[in-house]
């Protein structure tokens, strides 16, 4: 069993910064793929950033510049420094693990962005 929780959603206004950790506990470790994803209301769930157990790195567009994600191995956790957050960012943020094909999800943490 593996539980994946994610912390440090919150208000912030625009142009400001937050910084979300999600650590990974239970029979699994050493993910090959950790990634963020996020949900706005109303939308579709959608990826934001990834990377591999290797330290490659991958994002959406609309983030690349302002957010940058990081992992610790020897903790099992990784984070995602957000940066000049617009509105547009509010949503409940999602992290995922995979390993050898099987995903993982943790139950989300709301970011709203808002003056």
């Amino acid at each position: 069993q593996v539980q994946l929780v994610e912390s440090g959603g919150g208000l912030v206004q625009p142009g400001g910064s937050l910084r979300l950790s999600c650590a990974a506990s239970g029979s699994r470790s050493n993910f090959n793929f950790m990634g963020w994803y996020r949900q706005a209301p109303g939308k579709q769930r959608d990826y934001v950033a990834g990377i591999t157990r290797g330290g490659g790195t991958n994002y959406a567009d609309s983030v690349k510049g302002r957010f940058t994600i990081s992992r610790d191995n020897t903790k099992n956790t990784v984070y995602l420094q957000m940066n000049s957050l617009k509105p547009e960012d509010t949503a409940v943020y999602y992290c995922k693990a995979t390993y050898w094909g099987t995903e993982y999800w943790g139950q989300g943490t709301q970011v709203t962005v808002s003056s």
